[in-house]
């Protein structure tokens, strides 16, 4: 079992940049596609950006293209999302999750492990 734990999260201004980080632990981190989603206050989770075991490929929701960038270090069993020019509508908790199919895991399904999630909060 894949356990996650989030960190990094925040208050910052819009335009700043943030970098959250996920540290897993369990199994081989490698074997699992990685992904961040976020829920904001009143609204369902939604999918951010994903990306493959060994890091090669990635997928992004149309709204953070371009300013948002996943990545992993498989070695340090860690798992980033970098984010730049934040908005106020950016701000939810970000969760990190974990499953072991890159085509599967924006959908959400029960296979999915989740962290807790971490608070980011953008100000105008």
């Amino acid at each position: 079992q894949v356990q996650l734990v989030e960190s990094g999260g925040g208050l910052v201004q819009a335009g700043d940049s943030l970098t959250l980080s996920c540290a897993a632990s369990g199994p081989t981190l490698r074997t699992y596609a990685m992904g961040w989603f976020r829920q904001a206050p009143g609204k369902e989770r939604e999918f951010v950006a994903s990306i493959s075991g060994g890091g090669g490929s990635t997928s992004y929701v149309d709204f953070v293209k371009g300013r948002f960038t996943i990545s992993r270090d498989n070695a340090k069993n860690t798992v980033f999302l970098l984010m730049n020019s934040l908005k106020p509508e950016d701000t939810a908790v970000y969760y990190c999750a974990a499953d072991t199919s890159f085509n599967r895991i924006q959908r959400m399904s029960v296979t999915i492990y989740w962290g807790q999630g971490t608070q980011v909060t953008v100000s105008s």
